[in-house]
Parts: C-alpha cells; structure tokens; sequence
C-alpha cells in the first residue's frame, strides 16, 4: 500500500518512494491519465543508486482523494505539503505528457526549493499567444478536447465508461490512442518492461473512478494559474517532433518564453518516446559528482 499525507483542506495524497533515502531527491509528476506507478521504470531507480525517487497520485487518481475544481498551480501546494512532511530542502521535479505542465507549476511558484525541472512532452496553456493550439493534434485528442471544452458532463460521462473498459482491460487504453501513435511510439509500448509499467499504472490510477482524469483535463483545458514566464529555474524542455497529442509547436512556444530553457528536439520522437529519454533527462536533472569534488 502507498504512504499517504492529509493536506489542509483534508484530502489525502498517496505517495510511494523508491531508490536511495539519502540520495537526491527528484519529484515525479505522472502523465494523463496516470498515477505514481507510471513515471520510471523499475530497471532505471536501479541504475541510479544515488537518487531518491517520490512519485504522488494527483486528486482523483489511484488512493489520492478528489479535489474538484482544481488548477495546474495547486500541483505546488501538493508537492510543496509532500516535501515539508518528508524533511525535503531542495529538490528537482520531473513531468511528462500531462505532468508535464505540472512539474513547471512547481518550477514556478516554488523557486526557493525547486533546483531543476524536467519537462517532457509538454502542452502549452491553452491561451497561449500566437499559437495555434489543435494544429497538429490527433483527430480523437481533438476531439475529446473539444467535448470537453463544450459539453463536459458529456465528455464526464464518456470519461467514466472508458475508465471502467481500461480498469477491465487497460491494453484498451493504448488502443484508443492509435490514430495518434507514431511507429517510435509503439516500438516504446511494445517494450515489456515499459508496456507493463503503463498498463499496470493505467488500471491503478483509474481503480476507483475517472475523477483524476476528468479533472486533470479540465485543468490543462482551463487557466493554469501561473505564467511559464514566470519560471527562473533552469529546464530541461524535452519533445518529440512527431507527437501527436501534444503537438511541436507546443514545444516551440515554451521553449520561446521559459527564460533559462534547454530545449531538446528529438526529430523522429513521438509522444511514449519521453520515456527513452529518461536516462539522459536524469543525468541532466541529478548530475554525478566531480572526481575530487
């Protein structure tokens, strides 16, 4: 079973550790929908011996309670309430896909604590100046951002169904998913290791409802709460010039209005290929020691 905090407003956050105790301790924010068992595959908390790994089911997913309502900015609070109960200083956040955005709010509005932030295969806000939000979007990721920008009880009730197909069999998540996945992106989900990751973090970040999800979407649809102007850490800005479902144009403007980016384009990634690049993104976000240092 997870750890689990109470925050102020009285919900309860699910968390689970991994990797050395002692060791630099990085902040993972899951993609939508997911949940704490999806963000580092097993094999790569083992090749870093000197990292300390925390992942959180964000309201809604897994054994996190609801919060209804909820914007992109609230993840700060969330992560700022988990590192104060587990002693945390400092420490680096690490997003993909939809925690992507979440892992900026963090790198925003707590820069006093936040040393590094990863950013994977991010959106952008949806008022993003001069950028054509849908272009280059998959037609059912459209189409499911539409509805739930129009009817959202609509696209809440669509949301519940197809969690209660994925809880039965969450193979039928990625298989939704096919109008937008790239060849790069099934040769990633047909690896078992990483395959079996997702499936698994799929059923159990959608065990008990499809709040998470709904209210992840509603979030990254509406106002974040913060400006990634506003960002002074540095970032590492990770993208796949093929993804579908957040499209490179989102990368681009990111990359032109967070102040101390690192953009990298992988150009035949597509959107499961920020998995790949998770060993590169870790040396960046925990650097090893100088020898002599």
């Amino acid at each position: 079973m997870p750890s689990g905090i109470r925050m102020r407003d009285g919900r309860r956050l699910a968390f689970e550790e991994w990797g050395d105790p002692d060791g630099t301790p990085v902040v993972l924010l899951h993609g939508t929908p997911g949940g704490r068992l999806g963000t580092v595959p097993r094999e790569l908390v083992e090749a870093r011996p000197g990292v300390r790994f925390i992942a959180y089911d964000r309201p809604g997913y897994g054994d996190s309670d609801r919060g209804p309502g909820r914007r992109v900015a609230q993840a700060a609070r969330d992560v700022a309430a988990l590192a104060d109960m587990l002693g945390l200083g400092r420490f680096a956040v690490l997003g993909r896909a939809g925690g992507a955005p979440h892992a900026l709010a963090c790198a925003a509005l707590l820069p006093a604590r936040v040393r590094r932030a990863a950013v994977l295969a991010s959106p952008a806000p949806p008022a993003a100046e001069g950028l054509d939000w849908f272009e280059g979007m998959a037609a059912g990721t459209v189409e499911e951002y539409t509805r739930a920008l129009t009817d959202p009880v609509d696209f809440a009730d669509r949301l519940a169904a197809r969690a209660a197909v994925i809880r039965a069999d969450p193979a039928q998540f990625l298989a939704s998913l096919r109008d937008g996945l790239t060849d790069a992106d099934r040769r990633v989900v047909s690896v078992p290791a990483l395959g079996e990751m997702l499936l698994r973090d799929y059923r159990t970040a959608l065990g008990t409802s499809a709040y998470g999800w709904l209210d992840d979407t509603l979030a990254l649809l509406s106002d974040w709460g913060f400006d990634p102007a506003r960002v002074t850490r540095p970032v590492l800005l990770w993208h796949g010039a093929r993804d579908a479902f957040s499209p490179v144009g989102h990368f681009e403007w990111l990359a032109g209005r967070i102040p101390r980016a690192r953009p990298v384009l992988d150009p035949e990634g597509g959107h499961f290929s920020a998995l790949e690049a998770l060993p590169d993104v870790l040396d960046w976000l925990c650097p090893a020691p100088r020898a002599g240092g």
